[in-house]
């Protein structure tokens, strides 16, 4: 999210991206570990709104912050190819010993059966707004998904929607480069901004 956040940093943004150990811990975890940031930043920020955006499984992890901790100047939230009902390679994967080393905790709750963990989201009371890529370099990826479902690579377009969400918007781009892409740069920083995307 480097390249994004410069720009968002020219158009005015006050920004601050934050990392975590997303293959050590569960999403719950993660978003405490997170939270923590936000409210260190709410708190230096107190006369701005504090808007989030979060690729893939960020936007889960937003997900589960909010559900507990939401900052009182919270603004809008931007998902990118977030796997709000699961993907399926992560079906495919999941026991896969490389897979779970690689992804930890939280790669099992990539999965789109989630009565394990749904309890740790909340209801989307809060300005959503959602974009799904279709581009997929993957051909593997788009065997396991189905080349007949609109995907980016590793999460359908039907995936990524969330009841409650103010828009959705789907561009052409790939899961592991849409952070670089500049349509989706430009359609978050709308949603930000106006609270939908640019049509």
């Amino acid at each position: 999210m480097r390249k994004f956040e410069k720009h968002l940093q020219t158009q005015g943004y006050m920004t601050r991206n934050v990392d975590y150990p997303s293959t050590r811990y569960p999403i719950e975890r993660l978003a405490e570990i997170v939270a923590a940031e936000v409210e260190d930043a709410a708190e230096t920020n107190c006369e701005g709104r504090i808007h989030l955006v979060g690729h893939s499984m960020g936007g889960l992890v937003i997900r589960a912050m909010l559900k507990d901790y939401r900052p009182s100047n919270l603004g809008r939230v931007v998902m990118v190819g977030t796997p709000n009902n699961g993907s399926q390679v992560a079906d495919f994967l999941q026991k896969v010993p490389l897979y779970k080393a690689a992804y930890g905790p939280a790669g099992q709750q990539l999965a789109t059966d989630q009565s394990t963990f749904a309890h740790i989201f909340g209801p989307v009371d809060f300005e959503l707004g959602i974009i799904a890529g279709t581009r997929s370099i993957d051909p593997v990826s788009s065997l396991i998904i189905g080349y007949q479902k609109a995907n980016d690579g590793k999460v359908t377009v039907e995936s990524t929607r969330l009841a409650g969400a103010a828009d959705h918007i789907v561009i052409a781009a790939n899961h592991t480069f849409i952070p670089s892409n500049k349509v989706m740069w430009a359609q978050a920083i709308s949603f930000l901004r106006d609270g939908k995307f640019h049509r």
